[in-house]
Formats: C-alpha cells, structure tokens, sequence
C-alpha cells in the first residue's frame, strides 16, 4: 500500500517531477515531461506498477525529513537498530536529461540498506527489458531509456534489479538514473556531488529574488519554490499539480489528472509571482499564454497541456486500482473541451495585469484580448456553461461566470482608458453596465440577502466569495456582506469552505455525493476578511490553514475533514497560490485582493 498524500515530497527538474515517501519510496515519475507517461505510477497503483525504493533493512522509529533551506533538495533522516543515515533526494537543474539523484550518507553507526528498483513503464502497466552490469542497468521499453549507476553492486532478480549495502559513517553512496530516448546514445556520466553543488545553487538563486519580507516568509517561500517547480521551462506554462487521479474523497470517482495548465489560474498566478518579485516567471506565462490561445476566440479552451497541445483527450487505466482503490484512473481531461465562460473574463484580466507590469508586448496582446472581448460580448448569455467548477451534470447561468464576462467588458474599459489604445469604449462600458445589472438581478436571492450559485437557484457556492476580490462590488455593499454571511453560515466549518453542498438533491456537477473541502475557497474567505477589515479574523483563519500544510509545508487540493488528511492531486499549484496572495494580503492591504479590485470601475 503507497502512503497517505501528506507523507509525500515533491522533488522536480522544472520539467518534470517525482514523488517519494517519507519510507524513501519513489513512487510517481512522469518521464520525459509533467503530462508524460509515467515510469514509477505505484502511487495510483501497486508496488508492481513501479517504484524505487531506498532505506535501512532494519528501520527503527519514524523518519524526519526536510529541504535543504529554501530548494528543493530533500533530506530524509532515517534510523535503525544500527544507527542512522541520511538520504538526500534531487533532480538536477539545468540539464538536458531528466535525472534523478539518491545519495546515501553514513550519519552514525553502521547500516545496512537496501535498494530495489522497479520502474514500470506505460503508467505500471509494462515491464522493461534490462541489460545490466556490476554497477550499472539499462532499462528500455520503446522510445524511453532509464540508466541507473550506483557506487555499489546491482544485482537483478527477474524484474527488479536490487542492492544491498552497508552505510557507514561519514561516507557516501549515491545511485543516479537518467532518462533518455531509447535510440540514442546514453548519457554521460554525471558526478553527484557536483550536481548536488549546482542544485542547491540553481534554487537558492530563484529563493533570493523574491521580493516578500514578512512574518510568513517560510511558507510563502515554500510555495514559491513548489509554483516554480509545477512550471514546465521551455514555454513557462504552469501545471494545476504534477499527479493524476489523487482523490477528492478517498474510495470515490472524482480522481482527475491536472497535469496540465488552466487559464482560469492565470490572473491569480500573475499577480502572485509579480507580488513576490518574480517578473521573469510571470512575463514567461503570460507569453505562452498569449501563444496558446493565438487564434480564433472560438476554439479558446479552459486549459491547454504545457507545450500549448489542444488535445487532452481522457481515458481510463483500467489496470490500475488507483490510490486506495479510488476508481478510475484518468489520463487526459475532458474538461477541456467544455464551455466556461469565465476563462475568457480571466484571460482579459490576465492581459491587463500583463499590460500594468510591462509582461508582454501591448499592441500583439490587446490585437489579441480585442477577438476574445467581442467573443464575451456575443456568448456571454449562453446558458450551456459548465462554470469554473467544470460540472459534468446540467449547465447553467452560474454566478461565478457571468462576473467574470462583467470583469472582461470593465477590464477592456480600463486597457483603452489606462493605455490609450483603439476600441469601442462606449460599447464596454455599456455591455459592462448591463451584465452588471443582470447579475444583480438574477444572481441575488433578496430573501436570503446572498448571491447564489446560478440564476434562480437555492444553492449557495463558495466562487461568490470572488465578487468583491475582482471588484464587481466593493466590500462594504450590503449585498457582499450578506453573501459573506450566508457562506459563513453553509459553507464555513472552521477553517474549511466547501466549494458547494454535493449532497443528493443540491448536488449539480453530475457526480456521486461527497469530497473534501477545497482549500483555495478557505484562502478566499480570509482575503474578503481583509478587504472587509476584519484583520484578525483573516489571520486566524490563514495560520489555521497553515497548520494544515505537511511537514515539508505542502498542500494539496483539498482535505478531507473527517479523516483530517489531504486528498486530491499533490501538490496543487492553485491552492500554493491562494497562500501566497493572502499572506501578501495580510501583510499591507495594497496587497494583491486590494489591487486586483481597485482596478476595477465599479458601477454605483
């Protein structure tokens, strides 16, 4: 059996990125790249579907582990009857395999350890063809090649190549795997101490350039490092997490592969980084943002994989159990091609934040904001959406979506105010005032003094919260504070928001009933504490959020709040970015909930 969520770490190359246990199990690798196939998927499967593992023959007591200050190289402390050593665990930076790297270091005493070493291709389900020597194996399965060379001898049983040695103190036993294609040369050989030198280097380097100096600086680090690790180099492109199929509720179906980047993240993974002093990370988004949606507005899709592929098409592994016999693994989104309407208001958010921090070239970009404005303002009454939760039962007019059409008429209004450039003025600010209106009246229940999930509807939903963060209300409105109230009341179980009710009758994203509750929402709630100035209450909630993060400061999705453990894919860009917004938020009330309304106009 793999382990739960939280006793992961993420190590990760900016291409890709593994999982290992707090036992020293690696049990999840996507090779070459996040949306890849993977070569070790035991943790949605079975030990047999691959996995790597490393630690004493004999443990005693339970393993501490940490990243090496602000990288992501980790260090796991292990004890045994014995004595005690240190695994340190990378993926070396800036090469051009994909490698990773397991040095053994002598603490106290000495240990005998043990190495087995099963990669699985095709997600578990192949088993390679190994050549091995004294020191060294190949394993190849059509266009993927792993190399593994050790310090130690390797011996092969059947399919697993395995290792037994001794750790004494003071020295050092290091294996290194690299991947590669099948038809070509094997690499060269790499020196691991110096690849640990260069690793160490290459992260503290990106760690020292941030801009945030505040009493959160630990954790909002953590989850600077972990963004920049989910982002795929070559294009900049920023993934959801680096899992598939990692359960919203532990035996259930809503197991979804996020391995890839949506849009409606990036006005928030904008804002985020340029807060945090990251311009390069942001300008590198925001250029392959205007890349992947180049075109006709109509085929605009809500996300994209890392190189800016259309195609997610979904389909089932049906050979493997998934986490904790959560059924069906999915590979590929189907989601993707559905309608939701607020991508396109976040896209032209996204653009004027761009255009404010100086991300991307004006002209190219507001040529291409203008196609996807005039596509809102022709499609911004569709009743056929799918909305920001990307339910698979009936659609509707959610809320949450047509805000966002009113956020891309005001943000349009505010590019040709604020930069001068060409477009009918008149025309937004007229299709700005009437959505507005709409929404007023159609979204907002009078007698429960709240804006509801969809026109007409009872149901409350936590994406309400949004309404004064992109400034569609200011704080201060009766009918944002009663919204503030309601959710509170139905949604808020002290520290967790849920998104909505999933139970029989209230349940709308086609789906059985039940999930845990979804941490951004919970982030959301502390940031319209500050916008309404309840400080305090802001505070509490965000340092209780904290608490919830593993020891390595990772979270998930999501957590599942009767077996008080995280679920969902791990880690999860969206809610690191929620943290980093509302610790921002905390520390100066300019901060990020604060700019992003004020750019807004308002009506009376």
């Amino acid at each position: 059996m793999t382990s739960r969520i939280e006793n992961y770490a993420l190590i990760g190359d900016t291409h890709t990125a593994a999982l290992i246990a707090e036992d020293g199990s690696l049990d999840w690798l996507p090779l070459p790249r996040f949306d890849s196939m993977a070569a070790f998927a035991a943790l949605i499967g079975e030990r047999a579907n691959g996995t790597w593992m490393l630690a004493p023959r004999r443990p005693s007591g339970a393993a501490t582990r940490r990243y090496v200050d602000d990288t992501l190289v980790l260090e796991t402390t292990m004890r045994a009857r014995e004595g005690t050593v240190r695994v340190v665990d990378f993926m070396p930076t800036g090469t051009p395999y994909r490698r990773v790297v397991r040095i053994v270091e002598g603490v106290a005493g000495t240990v005998p350890m043990s190495l087995t070493f099963e990669p699985r291709f095709d997600y578990g389900e192949v088993v390679p063809w190994f050549s091995a020597s004294e020191r060294s194996v190949l394993a190849v399965s059509g266009p993927l090649a792993l190399a593994l060379t050790a310090d130690v001898a390797l011996e092969r049983r059947g399919t697993t190549i395995e290792a037994a040695f001794d750790a004494r103190e003071g020295e050092r036993v290091s294996f290194v795997m690299s991947a590669f294609l099948s038809h070509e040369a094997r690499p060269d050989a790499l020196n691991p101490a110096t690849a640990l030198a260069q690793t160490l280097a290459w992260w503290r380097g990106f760690a020292q350039r941030s801009a945030y100096r505040g009493r959160y600086r630990d954790a909002v680090m953590r989850s600077l490092l972990t963004l920049k690790a989910l982002t795929y180099a070559p294009t900049g492109a920023i993934v959801a997490a680096p899992t598939t199929s990692l359960p919203e509720a532990i035996g259930g179906v809503r197991n979804w592969d996020y391995r890839y980047c949506w849009l409606r993240d990036a006005t928030f993974t904008l804002i985020a980084l340029m807060n945090a002093g990251y311009f390069d990370e942001a300008g590198d988004f925001m250029k392959w943002l205007v890349r992947t949606i180049a075109g006709d507005p109509d085929k605009v899709q809500i996300m994209y994989g890392v190189g800016g592929e259309r195609r997610l098409a979904e389909y089932e592994l049906t050979f493997l159990p998934g986490y904790e016999a959560s059924a069906p693994v999915r590979v590929g989104n189907a989601a993707s091609d559905q309608f939701q309407l607020d991508v396109y208001g976040e896209v032209v958010d996204a653009g004027y934040a761009a255009l404010k921090g100086g991300m991307v070239a004006s002209e190219e970009t507001w040529a291409m904001l203008r196609g996807v404005i005039d596509y809102v303002a022709h499609h911004w009454q569709n009743p056929a959406d799918n909305g920001m939760w990307e339910v698979r039962g009936g659609r509707r007019h959610f809320t949450h979506s047509k805000v966002m059409a009113w956020v891309a008429f005001d943000r349009a209004v505010k590019i040709i105010e604020d930069f001068g450039y060409a477009g009918p003025l008149a025309e937004y600010r007229a299709m700005r005032d009437r959505v507005h209106r709409e929404v007023c009246e159609r979204a907002y229940d009078e007698r429960r003094g709240t804006f509801t999930q969809s026109y007409g509807s009872q149901q409350l939903d936590a994406s309400v919260l949004l309404i004064p963060l992109v400034g569609f209300l200011p704080p201060g409105d009766q009918r944002v504070r009663g919204t503030l109230a309601a959710v509170e009341r139905e949604l808020f179980f002290d520290p967790f928001v849920l998104r909505y009710s999933t139970e029989p009758g209230l349940n709308v994203d086609g789906l059985p009933p039940g999930e845990g509750a979804f941490l951004a929402c919970s982030f959301w709630l502390a940031d319209n504490y500050t916008l309404a100035g309840r400080y305090d209450d802001a505070r509490r909630l965000f340092e209780k959020l904290l608490a919830l993060r593993n020891d390595l400061g990772l979270l998930s999705e999501e957590y599942d709040v009767e077996r008080g453990r995280l679920v969902g894919n791990f880690p999860q860009a969206f809610s690191h970015l929620a943290l980093v917004n509302t610790a921002l938020n905390l520390e100066r009330y300019a901060g990020p909930a604060k700019q992003r309304a004020d750019q807004s106009t308002t009506p009376a």
